[in-house]
Order: C-alpha cells, then structure tokens, then sequence
C-alpha cells in the first residue's frame, strides 16, 4: 500500500479559506483529488495530527473532514492502518459531443428580430387583473388555514374544486361535482395524465383533428400516444372518417375548432356522440365568443364518454399553469393516482385565489373587459388585411383569440412565415399544424398586440406576400 507522507502536491493553502468553512474547504480540496486521480485509491493519508500540524490547522478540523469523506465512503480508516483513499480513480472521460438540435416545439422562444408576434393562443398579457389578485392574494392570506398550505388532496383543493364545478355547469354546462374534478397544470399536463393512463393499458393511438394543434400532438406524442389524423371540413370532425380508423378515442375542439375556428355541426355531435369510443374534449378558449353564447360542451350530453379539460391560459396568462380534468367516473381513480405520482398536486395559494375570484365574480367581471378589448383587436386585425392582404380568405372571425387566412393558389407557407419572420412578424403556417396535405394558410393570433401594431402587422404581411409574388 503506497503511503501519502506528505500532499503538498495538492498545492493546499489554508489561508485562501473562509473563515467558518475551514473543514467544507478541506473535504472539498481532497475530495476533488480522489476524484481526478491526484490521490489514488488505496493512498494513504497522513495521520490526523501530521496533517493539521502541516497545515496549520486544528486537529479536529481534520478529523472531521476525514470522517465526512468516510461517511462518502471515498476513505477508510481502521486503527493502527491510517486513513486510506476507496474511492475510484477518476475515469477517462469521453469528448463531449454537440447537442444535437431538438426538434420544433411550440411555443417558440421570444426572438429578438421579431417585434410583431402574432403567434396563437397567447392572451392579452397586459389585461391581467393584477389589483384584484392582489385583493384576492391578501384576503386569502388572512383567512388560508395552516393545513390550506400542507400536502393537501391530489385533485385539488376543494374550495376552488367547488367554485369550478359551479362556473363550469353554469357557462358551459358540464356535469360535474367537485369531488370529479382534477385541477391540473394546464391542458397540457391534463393531456399527458390521459395519455399515461391510456398507455398503462395498452393504448397506442389517439385520433386527433387535422388540421389540429401542433402542440397537442407533440404532448400525445411525448408520452407514446401515435396522433392519427382525422380530416375537418366546415362542420367540423369527419365522424364518418373518425369511424374508418377502428380507433377507441379521439381528442377534438368542438367549441371553435383549432386553428379553423370552426364550431362542430349539431348533426356531427350527434354522430361523435354516438360513436362508442373516449371523447377528449379540450375546451381550450370557450370563453372568448363574440356573436354569441358558445355552444354546450360536449360533456354536458355524456359525461360517462367524455374527458373534459380547460384551463385559464387563455383567460388569465399561460404562466398560471392553472386547469382543470373531468374524466369519466370509470377512469377518475387511475387519472387521481397518475396526478399524485406526477407532483402531488397544485400549489396552493393559486388555488385559494382563483376560488376567490370566482366566488366574488372578479374573473366574471374580467372576462367581461377583455373579451370588448378582444373585439377591437380583432376588427383592427380584420381591417389591416382587407387593406393589406385583399387575396386572402379569413376564417374564424366570430371567436377566440386567432385567425386563420387562406391563400389563393400554390404557395409555401413555411417559406412565407419564414420571410414575415424575417421583416419582425411571427405566424405560425398552417402546415404546422397538419399532417394531411392541404391549402395553404397562416394562423394568426392577435389578442397580445394592440389596433395600431395589429395594423403595421398586417401591413408587413402584404408587403411580404407582394414581394413573394413577384419572384
């Protein structure tokens, strides 16, 4: 066994260590030179006293570093054998090799060429009711009992699963009762509990709407559901085709279809409701309808067949990470567990608040103001490319927080999207969100810009598309 008499080859320096971490220091200095190799396993260290009379230190820091490097277990020590190194020599290490680039996911990061981001499905960020959270916030915190701050239920707390129940069967009547209801992470960890729990017992696939969020399918796709494409038309789902592909669940929007705008047709949810399979219903913007009261959720006809999800990300801001899950009664128990095991449930205080809000008609209220801001931005939007963009055709003008723009003839939408991106003006291509060819388009959202950029936006746009003409 090769002894260690003397280790000024550590080039140690006492000196250079904090005042109160003489003995952090210490155990850091030999545990980085067991760990590259400077003290190899089966070294022995000098005995204790040498050490800290080398260093100029106390014995008993050095006992205590020795010891804390035994309990690691990179040293051993008996009596009458010094103190000796166990841990590993350090390992060759391989080259680091580049990350390769990941794939696309939505949503994209900010860019600093784009001062026009005309992305969908972001809110109007400004609009967020900030003094009557902060009312909410300090009225909550008077009143939160010690266990309201505890692990509490994996479903939620039950004060805001209550006030959820209520708003739901009033606005867009769900059948629901407060101990159905999941309060999740977004429609997107709802998404991804349905997926786990449909992967545990042997589900593969997933029908989906095509065109049809980009995101949802890479949701269902991360957690190993294959997302099969089902064609929308002007009614909405082709049932019909929905049929065709034997598959035992869909996932559909069919309170304003995405990115189409469409609403499903009452003969198609008549057909969609007589289908034996799982109904997926994200009801991601119901809120958001101008002409008129959006349509009954789907779950209000079969809450036995329908799983049911929405969320405050379009209503409030997506940074809440604040929605909600009901699920078939017969899927409810594996969807809790799945839930629990994930993160033990939601923090509490934006529980507590948003009841709050609820109960008192603050979010009524704030639904209310943005949905008038709503409509200016839209018209401005609406105005901009009859001006701009004369050629393109809009859809779903009567609803929600995007738009969708057809283009006459063949063209790239991803190229075009590229080019707008290019002069300061995110899109998102229809293509995006296909995986069935069709006519080209670009999805536009515009409740996060005010009338005059929604203006310059739509101006930019038809400069590009003039430009892309005339090559």
């Amino acid at each position: 066994m090769r002894g260690v008499d003397q280790i000024d080859f550590l080039e140690l320096h006492p000196g250079a260590a904090p005042a109160k971490g003489v003995t952090a220091w210490l155990v850091d200095a030999l545990r980085a030179a067991i760990a590259d190799g400077r003290l190899a396993a089966g070294a022995r260290l000098p005995a204790t006293r040498a050490l800290a009379a080398d260093l100029g230190l106390s014995r008993g820091v050095v006992v205590e570093a020795y010891q804390r490097l035994t309990d690691e277990g990179l040293l051993s020590g008996r009596t009458g054998a010094g103190t000796v190194v166990t841990g590993l020599a350090a390992q060759p290490r391989e080259p680091s090799r580049p990350r390769e680039a990941s794939a696309m996911r939505l949503p994209l990061p900010p860019s600093a060429g784009v001062d026009l981001d005309l992305s969908p499905g972001v809110p109007d960020l400004s609009a967020f009711p900030r003094a009557a959270w902060l009312r909410a916030e300090r009225a909550v915190l008077a009143t939160a009992t010690n266990a309201d701050l505890g692990y509490g239920d994996p479903r939620g707390n039950p004060r805001l699963r209550t006030e959820l129940a209520g708003w739901l069967a009033r606005t867009r009547g769900v059948q629901t009762g407060a101990d159905d209801l999941i309060v999740v992470n977004g429609v997107a960890q709802a998404l991804a509990l349905l997926a786990q729990t449909a992967r545990s017992q042997g589900v593969t696939e997933v029908a989906v709407e095509d065109p049809g969020s980009r995101g949802t399918r890479d949701e269902l796709a991360h957690w190993g559901l294959q997302p099969v494409p089902v064609p929308v038309d002007g009614e909405g789902l082709r049932v019909d085709r929905l049929a065709a592909t034997g598959l035992d669940s869909v996932l559909l929007t069919p309170a304003h279809q995405f990115p189409t705008g469409v609403v499903l047709s009452p003969a198609r949810r008549r057909a969609l409701l007589a289908w034996p399979g799982l109904i997926i219903e994200d009801d991601y913007d119901a809120e958001h309808r101008y002409d008129r009261a959006p349509v009954a959720a789907l779950q209000a006809s079969a809450p036995d067949r329908v799983a049911y999800t929405g969320s405050v990300s379009k209503s409030l801001a997506p940074g809440m990470r604040l929605g909600w899950l009901i699920a078939p009664r017969a899927r409810h128990a594996d969807l809790v567990t799945a839930k629990h095991a994930s993160d033990l449930g939601n923090p509490a205080l934006p529980q507590l608040i948003f009841a709050h809000l609820l109960a008192g008609g603050d979010y009524e209220r704030h639904l209310r103001t943005v949905r008038r801001r709503q409509v200016r931005r839209r018209d401005a939007l609406l105005h901009g490319l009859r001006e701009h963009v004369p050629q393109a055709r809009v859809e779903g003008v009567a609803a929600g927080l995007h738009l969708l723009i057809t283009l006459p003839g063949p063209a790239d939408d991803t190229e075009l999207a590229r080019r707008l991106e290019q002069d300061g003006v995110r899109v998102h291509p229809l293509s995006w969100h296909r995986q069935l060819d069709g006519p080209p388009g670009l999805v536009l959202g515009y409740a996060a810009l005010p009338p005059d950029r929604l203006l310059e936006a739509a101006r930019r746009m038809g400069r590009t598309l003039g430009a892309q003409r005339a090559r």
